[in-house]
């Protein structure tokens, strides 16, 4: 039995194929009586689009490459579930790559989609050298996701406001009654927009002796090895925020060996409000990062450089929002 075609599909509808095609495509220049007539085609004849036959008639693969700074980061599943909602609804797909793998065997981290041509870039998190990304912007549109590095002109950046977060997680702990605490910091652009804020927050509210900045890896290991060393002081911090939800993990495992109970003995924070920090068990209080939004609007600047939209780029930030929950209370002092 032979697959159904566009023919069909416009003879079934009672239209020309060209309107078949203008449906297919998402236009917003067909009428609604036409647009629900050729997709009731579409679903009683099973109908599925040539994708290559419309990409060569369209000169566009409509894939989009998006190139992940490391795949283990789970914050990442959120801001791409974003990226691919809109891309989705837009006739796109994804082509996935692993830029740390890809930096480790030597390979070129554009090349591959490149040659794939794909119709455009989306990098998400922090490469070595984002100045690279120049060359590439030059023959398609790119855009830099959750990250906050300089980059090329014509390049657009969405991320998260890492400012606004880290001040809200250190106004909260301040609230609470907090005047030694800990920052475990990051590295990057990120990483340190998160320690200037911490750093200016506790200043601004006169405790910048209380103010304990130990740099990490933003790994589980690396928290509990900083963590360790923060609570094994002799003014040990009553708080403790950390630049992430993994770093995060890796400090709640320390206290707990050291004999700590929290929150009653010391406050944790995180920040991405990933899915570690929503087990039950762990019940991290963090920051909503807003990675969902992130994605989405990543892919609506994409999208509006594919409409010839764009401009030079510029960043683009979504408002991050604390999350509170059951690593946080009063310093133990203030609750007995």
């Amino acid at each position: 039995m032979r697959a159904p075609t566009i023919r069909d599909v416009a003879e079934l509808a009672g239209v020309s194929k060209s309107l078949v095609s203008l449906v297919l495509r998402g236009s917003a220049q067909v009428r609604p009586e036409k647009r629900e007539a050729v997709l009731r085609a579409v679903s009683e004849l099973g109908y599925r689009p040539n994708a290559a036959a419309r990409s060569l008639s369209e000169q566009r693969s409509r894939t989009v490459g998006v190139l992940l700074n490391d795949l283990r980061n789970p914050w990442f599943v959120d801001l791409l579930d974003g990226l691919n909602s809109l891309l989705h609804d837009n006739g796109l797909h994804m082509l996935l790559a692993d830029a740390r793998l890809n930096r480790r065997i030597g390979q070129d981290l554009a090349r591959p989609f490149l040659d794939l041509q794909v119709d455009g870039l989306v990098v998400v998190g922090t490469l070595p050298d984002p100045a690279a990304l120049g060359a590439v912007a030059e023959r398609i549109p790119v855009v830099v996701a959750g990250a906050r590095e300089a980059v090329p002109t014509g390049v657009d950046v969405v991320a998260g406001d890492d400012e606004k977060g880290a001040r809200l997680v250190t106004e909260h702990l301040i609230g609470l009654g907090h005047r030694r605490i800990a920052h475990i910091a990051g590295f990057g652009a990120v990483g340190e927009l998160r320690r200037r804020s911490f750093e200016a927050t506790m200043r601004a509210h006169g405790l910048a002796d209380g103010a304990v900045v130990e740099p990490s890896d933003m790994t589980e290991e690396g928290g509990y090895r900083t963590t360790v060393r923060l609570l094994s002081r002799p003014d040990r911090p009553t708080a403790v925020f950390a630049v992430n939800d993994i770093a995060s993990a890796g400090a709640l495992s320390a206290a707990d060996e050291l004999g700590l109970r929290v929150p009653r003995d010391v406050s944790v924070v995180g920040y991405d409000n990933t899915g570690i920090s929503r087990l039950r068990h762990v019940w991290l209080t963090t920051v909503d990062n807003a990675g969902h939004e992130v994605g989405r609007r990543a892919a609506r600047r994409l999208l509006d450089r594919f409409g010839g939209r764009g401009g030079e780029g510029g960043v683009h930030l979504a408002m991050p929002t604390l999350e509170i929950r059951g690593t946080t209370a009063g310093p133990s002092d203030q609750v007995r």
